[in-house]
């Protein structure tokens, strides 16, 4: 199943984030990843939080949640990370769930549908599941020799297409395909494909083909 744009959703998205962002400096990478966020319709939002990072990214993603009427989940990696996080996103008049647990182990049990991380961490996407519609990948900080696919072992874990903005920091970019159904339309059709018999009944003669 394919990701549908909704450009009507991301613009509002956007300018929304804009609102919530416009007295912080450096807000861009959070406006454009609340409208991807919003534009795709994602329903699980998951993100990676380290404390003494900014909000804006977080804002973002919560108001593109509020949008698609998803869940929007921050990973944090202790008790008074969750803390500082919760004060600065009330600060903000935003929040979002918070689970606390190192990323690799927090992120399991989730569908994810838009999942950002920071480059530092970004093999929590190894650990990371996806839906039958595939999701999209953001690396935050990354440097433009960043890789998302060397994170993916092929089959159903594969990257449709990727991109690298320089946003900010550096942003790696991907669209990765479904957990199932995501092979190429020549695998799904020899799945579905059997053998078929046939008899001519002038001739008698046998024959075999596939369908």
């Amino acid at each position: 199943m394919k990701l549908v744009w909704s450009p009507e959703i991301a613009a509002k998205a956007l300018v929304d984030t804009v609102k919530s962002c416009e007295i912080v400096e450096g807000s861009s990478v959070a406006e454009l990843i609340s409208a991807m966020a919003a534009g795709w319709n994602a329903k699980v939002i998951v993100e990676t939080w380290c404390s003494g990072d900014a909000t804006t990214t977080s804002i973002g993603l919560c108001v593109a949640s509020i949008h698609t009427k998803g869940r929007h989940v921050c990973i944090v990696s202790d008790e008074d990370t969750k803390f500082e996080y919760i004060a600065k996103m009330k600060k903000a008049e935003m929040s979002a769930e918070v689970i606390v647990g190192e990323p690799e182990n927090a992120i399991k049990g989730l569908v994810i549908d838009f999942l950002v991380v920071d480059a530092r961490i970004k093999n929590i996407i190894k650990e990371a599941k996806f839906g039958v519609r595939g999701a999209v990948l953001v690396c935050k900080n990354a440097a433009s020799n960043v890789q998302l696919c060397s994170l993916f072992d092929g089959g159903s874990r594969r990257i449709v297409r990727s991109v690298f903005l320089p946003v900010g920091k550096g942003m790696d970019i991907a669209h990765v395909a479904g957990e199932n159904g995501s092979g190429s339309d020549r695998e799904k059709k020899k799945k579905k494909s059997r053998w078929i018999r046939r008899v001519d009944r002038r001739s008698g003669e046998e024959f075999m083909f596939r369908k």
